[in-house]
């Protein structure tokens, strides 16, 4: 049977930041205590910068609306995995990864800074925003990138540069995003602001042409391990360490943080090791090693979680028989239904049921996740759902996802330099 990889990934956690632009309300203006800390907030929150969900969606309950916003999802695992020809079904936990993204983050480009409300995304590496013409708004640090340079053939996707000519032409690339969308971009270099912090000559996209309906609309800032990402070009100052705490879902008024290098991180932290898959370097692997539900470890062959860094690739599971089936069949067991099936989940019950608590084992730390994490309930208190989803079956998946519904109010540390990823308990809101 031939190996490919199944292993948790903490991922597109298409985060960020963003205090909405009116700073008059307290609730949504960013911290003042500490400038290495960005506000993370949900993107139908009360301080998020972009419209209000529609109608229909803003009507309905918080289960029915992560149901909407997990529509796009298969597109999404699709392009995550795009990378490799093997196969597998394993569990997409969470369902949770949206089309435009569910955080944003609030930075500054340019001289004079004009602000940006951008995703943050872990998943990608090349930031991008939108660059269409504007009035009194050029910056006296920008500058474009040419063919010649080095960061013209990082590009993820590859560069479009002509075969001949006298000057070296603008460096052009084209990139798809979320699954079911591309761009067209120029790289560019200007003066990025986090904070108080300034980085000068960050190189990103600038934004030409957009097919789709999955592009940011004010950017997306990259937080891969790829050398054009923002871990990447900062590597003298934030030394390849950052944070974040995501609000839970319901939050309103509240944000959650990014923090960016290692001064200010926990002090004491529980941490399982980091790993890199060859195949797919930008992505964040950790060694899950086992799940429980309850007191029950769920019978899940070791190789379906093993992480082979040779192929990037783990086990071959038969389609019948995915992770994320086990985990759903104990939960079953121990919670005694019945059942229903609403949107993407499949195991909906009485909110009255008492369910057990899920144990995700990794190497060196078990995290057993909070309710909140685990479980999604209507609005009206009547019925909850696992919020753990199998991939699509339309969808090919090599990787399993812990996606943001369960990373609620855990502080989750990303250390390059020393290959560790820490998680720890923390109130987010």
């Amino acid at each position: 049977m031939a190996r490919l990889t199944t292993v948790f990934l903490f991922l597109s956690l298409l985060l960020s930041s963003a205090a909405a632009a009116d700073a008059a309300a307290d609730t949504c203006s960013p911290p003042s205590d500490d400038p290495s800390r960005l506000s993370v907030i949900p993107i139908y929150s009360k301080c998020s910068p972009f419209p209000p969900p529609p109608p229909a969606v803003a009507t309905s309950s918080l289960l029915d609306t992560v149901n909407h916003l997990a529509a796009k999802d298969p597109a999404r695992l699709t392009s995550l995995i795009s990378a490799s020809a093997a196969a597998v079904a394993p569990i997409a936990p969470g369902q949770h990864l949206l089309n435009t993204a569910n955080y944003v983050v609030r930075v500054k480009l340019g001289s004079p800074a004009q602000t940006f409300a951008m995703v943050l995304d872990t998943s990608s590496d090349a930031s991008f925003v939108p660059c269409s013409p504007c009035s009194g708004c050029a910056s006296s640090t920008f500058g474009s990138l040419d063919c010649s340079v080095a960061q013209c053939s990082q590009v993820r996707g590859g560069s479009s540069c002509p075969a001949t000519g006298p000057e070296p032409a603008t460096c052009l690339f084209n990139q798809s995003y979320g699954g079911d969308s591309s761009l067209s971009a120029a790289l560019v270099t200007d003066s990025l602001t986090l904070g108080n912090d300034v980085v000068p000559g960050f190189a990103f996209g600038c934004v030409r042409s957009v097919s789709g309906g999955s592009i940011p609309p004010q950017g997306l800032l990259g937080l891969g391990r790829g050398p054009l990402s923002l871990l990447s070009q900062t590597g003298p100052l934030y030394s390849g360490v950052f944070s974040y705490c995501l609000p839970s879902f319901r939050s309103y008024y509240f944000s959650g943080s990014l923090k960016l290098g290692p001064v200010g991180q926990p002090k004491s932290i529980r941490t399982t090791p980091l790993l890199k898959n060859p195949h797919r370097p930008s992505l964040y692997y950790v060694n899950l090693t086992g799940i429980s539900v309850g007191r029950v470890r769920v019978p899940v062959d070791p190789k379906s979680l093993a992480f082979d860094p040779s192929t990037g690739a783990g086990t071959v599971i038969d389609s019948g028989t995915p992770v994320y089936a086990a985990i759903r069949d104990e939960f079953r067991k121990q919670v005694k239904g019945p059942f229903s099936s609403l949107g993407a989940f499949d195991t909906c019950f009485g909110e009255a049921a008492e369910a057990p608590a899920i144990t995700l084992r990794f190497e060196g730390l078990n995290l057993t996740l909070p309710m909140e994490n685990s479980l999604i309930h209507s609005s009206s208190g009547t019925v909850a759902c696992l919020s753990m989803a199998a991939a699509p079956n339309n969808v090919n998946s090599v990787l399993n996802v812990i996606a943001n519904l369960q990373q609620q109010n855990l502080r989750i540390l990303f250390d390059v330099k020393n290959s560790v990823v820490g998680i720890a308990r923390e109130l987010c809101n």
